[in-house]
């Protein structure tokens, strides 16, 4: 039984509550699954072909991706931590390198970091346009980015579903 806290029902019926409610239900959803993982199962990749496909790897994947699309493209500032790490030959080292942190620890750094977000964006429309278009030109603005972190979050998801069954038979979180 998982004893994280979650609704995927807004408080209120506007465009912008089901976002960031979705968002924030997302979210939290990758807490909750990692709950009562033993720190030897976080770290372990249960899948041969992929080795940094990890507990710890996605968490923290998932708290640079945020930092991606908030800091870098809406926002406009610089790569920074794992993001600034990335190159074409390691293209996914927030991964690699996360079986070095404790679950506990990754798992508040992407709590801190959701929060600050969600208070950062709030003074924003939706329409607001990011700093930074995407790789090919397209503009974007923060109704998109919010969708894709829906998005990203809930296929992310998926992927914690199958390591927590391979791992140690959790399901259903």
């Amino acid at each position: 039984m998982t004893t994280t806290e979650r609704t995927d029902v807004p408080p209120t019926w506007g465009e912008r509550a089901h976002l960031e409610t979705f968002l924030d239900y997302t979210r939290a959803t990758a807490v909750a699954k990692c709950e009562g993982l033993s720190p030897d199962d976080a770290r372990r990749a249960p899948l041969p072909a992929s080795p940094l496909m990890t507990v710890c790897g996605l968490i923290s994947h998932l708290r640079w991706v945020d930092c991606h699309w908030v800091e870098v493209m809406f926002l406009g500032g610089e790569p920074t931590g794992m993001l600034a790490l990335m190159t074409p030959e390691d293209p996914d080292p927030e991964m690699r390198l996360a079986v070095e942190t404790p679950l506990p620890e990754l798992l508040a750094a992407y709590q801190e970091q959701s929060a600050r977000y969600r208070r950062l964006l709030a003074g924003h429309d939706l329409d607001t346009p990011a700093k930074r278009p995407l790789d090919d030109g397209e503009p974007i603005n923060l109704r998109w980015i919010l969708h894709h972190l829906i998005e990203e979050t809930a296929r992310h998801n998926g992927h914690l579903d199958i390591l927590r069954e391979l791992l140690d038979g959790v399901t259903g979180v």
